[in-house]
């Protein structure tokens, strides 16, 4: 749990006088990963912005879904409940769920934050030297393949499925192995208890760096200047893998306009924050700031998309 700024709970329900009194942002993902990260940049900007305190708890469990429900349906619309998601607990988990509990319907969108890109990483000793080896390798042995997720429906899951659906292999006959995140993704795969971990460029850098660790190719346009030796996915011949990570705040349906709008208007312009850039920087995050409107359009877009996806590949349950 993070505190930054000091608290003052004045409790008046006035939105022009908002924020009044402490606001709780909540990461429904573990402590370490980029949402995290990410939340805790966010609070401790907008802390000085307001002056009030603004705490990060984690809530997690159910590939993002628990802390999502609490955020959107247990705590009060108020404005001082804020969720800070990503894919897994909004595109992906409504594509990949029959019957979800929370649906972009029970979000207000309030702005996206920042992006990352997708990497494919395996132990450090592992036998392939390249993404193409490594996919030949899936192809003939797909029932060999282990890959970790916070879920059928999480983030991982959907970035293995298009690449899986691109070489011809059938999901289905690999294996997902559960985790908390990406620190316990990528410490089951340099501890060799999974082959693989799909999760976005910062989150596996550390352990790149120490040497425990493989990234095999990174999913962009251009290469990571995190990893410049590494190729990109086209470099090493793969087309049409299109999954990307994000993170950005929304609350609940019934939350005030006018305190979106604020916290929009607060976004904007901590985007063009020269100490938070370097702060996103820190945590190898790139700023992708979308205002509440075209947020809202890019994730029902994303959400028919990824809809599409997961019926071919089988991640719908």
């Amino acid at each position: 749990m993070l505190i930054a700024g000091c608290s003052n709970d004045s409790g008046s329900s006035d939105n022009a006088s908002y924020p009044e009194r402490q606001i709780e942002l909540v990461v429904p993902f573990a402590a370490g990963g980029g949402v995290d990260l990410a939340a805790r940049a966010v609070a401790e900007y907008l802390s000085k912005e307001w002056g009030q305190s603004i705490v990060v708890t984690n809530k997690t469990g159910g590939g993002g879904i628990v802390g999502a429900q609490y955020a959107l349906k247990e705590a009060k619309p108020d404005g001082y409940t804020v969720l800070v998601n990503n894919n897994s607990s909004t595109t992906m988990y409504e594509a990949g769920t029959s019957n979800p509990t929370i649906t972009s319907k029970d979000n207000k969108f309030v702005s996206r934050i920042a992006e990352a890109s997708l990497t494919y990483a395996v132990k450090e000793d592992a036998e392939w030297e390249s993404f193409k080896e490594f996919s030949d390798w899936v192809k003939a042995n797909p029932e060999e393949l282990t890959w970790a997720s916070v879920g059928p429906a999480g983030f991982s899951s959907f970035g293995v499925a298009e690449w899986l659906d691109s070489i011809g292999v059938d999901y289905k006959n690999t294996s997902m192995v559960s985790s908390e995140g990406a620190s316990d993704s990528t410490a089951k795969v340099a501890g060799g208890h999974v082959i693989l971990a799909v999760h976005n460029v910062g989150e596996v850098y550390s352990l790149a760096e120490s040497g425990k660790i493989k990234i095999l190719a990174v999913q962009s346009s251009e290469r990571s200047p995190l990893y410049p030796d590494v190729p990109t996915v086209e470099e090493e011949g793969f087309t049409g893998l299109t999954v990307k990570w994000w993170t950005g705040l929304s609350f609940a349906a019934d939350v005030p306009d006018e305190i979106v709008e604020k916290w929009d208007e607060a976004i904007a312009e901590m985007e063009q924050d020269k100490a938070f850039i370097k702060e996103l920087e820190k945590i190898k995050l790139e700023p992708s700031y979308l205002n509440s409107e075209d947020f809202t359009q890019a994730v029902k877009e994303e959400t028919e998309r990824y809809t599409k996806l997961a019926e071919t590949t089988g991640i719908r349950k």
